[in-house]
């Protein structure tokens, strides 16, 4: 039995999608196979070509309610930095346009520790977002039954108990999963219902936030607008938030962000904005954009130099993480230190990476970075060792360069800032 199929979401004033090919059914093509996480393969985003600035456009009544949400948010929370707060501000009003967007992106509140804000910021979201759906103690199954064409905001407190040890992970791949899959339209999961156990597709696609003490698995993070969260420094103070008084406040705004949105569905739906990144970073942050577009005023230009700054902060984080690209990167600069050689042996290449005060190869394991862990943490790139000649002519255990061109390019890119003109007050 074939299972059910949604049909295109048609209602008055809404965006409307094709329905979603069906492999094996009559009149659809085959539908791309998906990565093995349910989403488009992983890729490191580049910044574009700086541009040059333009005039900011004449400010709109879209604008006007941008900046009012900014200082709303502001009052009871502080954000790493002014580009977190206008990716806050944006990503909260993109959430009532979420039938126009292809991709759902998550917004990934992570900090190192306790009482760094990351819950407060979910109460103000939790008053400002369209249709709210706290998740705690949710199962996946609830989840994805309350997901409709006109989906909630999930909203997800304290992710670390969910994901923070490889025993909860292995528990809640299924949340996860359901996450990773939501990001992008059209991605179901299919369950048997009802007494006679007929298939049934349900959507997955809904906008979500996630708070949590440290970093969310790596499929999450890389379909998030993350937002680094620290503790408040003496002389940093916040307004307290208080639900009786407050919250009419920020319903009264949520409703007027959502009557100025509503008309725009389609033309939202219709816009391609030109993006200073590339590939999933793209996809994630091109809401937020489009959002910023339709507001005019500095918006536009604001949003842009958030997503620039922002991705590349954690293209360099990733990049700093050893057991990802950060060895790949330590590499690249040996070899540039030693002027591009051909070829290095293994153990010249260790001693100059265990020479590196700021990287962790010196007290990597007992003794410091091996041959047998390097060995190891090239592997995952498809890079090994083998008989190099030095420039000394003889033969050794080592690594030729050439062999790590491929990988630089994919996993450490060169990252340039993009220009966004003199600075200008933020309206």
């Amino acid at each position: 039995m074939q299972p059910t199929t949604p049909e295109p979401y048609s209602a008055p004033g809404k965006a409307v999608w094709p329905t979603v090919a069906v492999p094996g059914r009559p009149g659809h093509a085959p539908e791309a196979a998906p990565a093995a996480d349910g989403g488009a393969p992983d890729t490191v985003a580049v910044n574009q070509p700086a541009e040059e600035a333009v005039p900011d456009a004449e400010p709109t009544y879209g604008s006007e309610l941008l900046n009012e949400l900014r200082s709303q948010v502001a009052q009871f929370v502080i954000l790493p930095s002014q580009q977190a707060l206008h990716a806050v501000t944006l990503w909260v009003a993109a959430t009532h346009l979420q039938p126009a967007w292809q991709h759902a992106p998550r917004l990934a509140v992570v900090g190192p520790a306790k009482r760094c804000g990351k819950s407060r910021l979910l109460d103000v979201l939790t008053e400002t977002v369209h249709e709210p759906m706290l998740t705690i103690n949710t199962t996946p199954a609830a989840i994805f039954r309350s997901i409709t064409d006109e989906p909630p905001t999930l909203l997800v407190d304290e992710a670390d108990t969910i994901f923070g040890t490889p025993k909860q992970a292995e528990k809640n791949e299924e949340m996860r999963g359901l996450l990773n899959a939501g990001h992008q339209r059209n991605r179901y999961v299919t369950r048997v219902v009802g007494n006679d156990h007929i298939p049934h597709r349900f959507a997955t696609f809904a906008m979500a936030a996630l708070a949590g003490i440290g970093d969310l698995p790596d499929t999450i993070m890389d379909r998030s607008v993350v937002i680094r969260m620290r503790r408040r420094a003496e002389g940093e103070s916040v307004k307290p938030f208080r639900s009786r008084r407050d919250t009419p406040a920020l319903h009264d705004l949520r409703d007027r962000i959502a009557a100025w949105t509503r008309p725009l569905l389609d033309e939202a739906a219709d816009m391609e904005p030109v993006m200073p990144v590339e590939d999933r970073a793209a996809d994630t942050w091109e809401p937020l954009v489009i959002v910023a577009d339709l507001a005019a005023g500095p918006w536009p230009r604001l949003a842009r130099a958030a997503c620039a700054q922002m991705v590349r902060a954690e293209a360099e984080a990733e990049e700093d993480h050893p057991s990802s690209a950060r060895i790949l990167a330590d590499i690249r600069r040996v070899f540039v230190a030693q002027r591009e050689v051909d070829s290095l042996s293994t153990d010249e290449l260790l001693h100059h990476l265990r020479q590196d005060l700021e990287g962790p190869w010196a007290e990597w394991g007992r003794k410091g970075l091996g041959p047998r862990e390097l060995g190891s943490l090239l592997r995952a790139f498809d890079i090994r060792p083998g008989n190099v000649r030095l420039a000394d002519g003889t033969q050794r255990k080592g690594y030729t360069r050439n062999k790590f061109l491929d990988a630089w390019r994919r996993y450490c890119p060169t990252v340039h800032p993009v220009d966004t003109g003199p600075a200008r007050s933020e309206g």
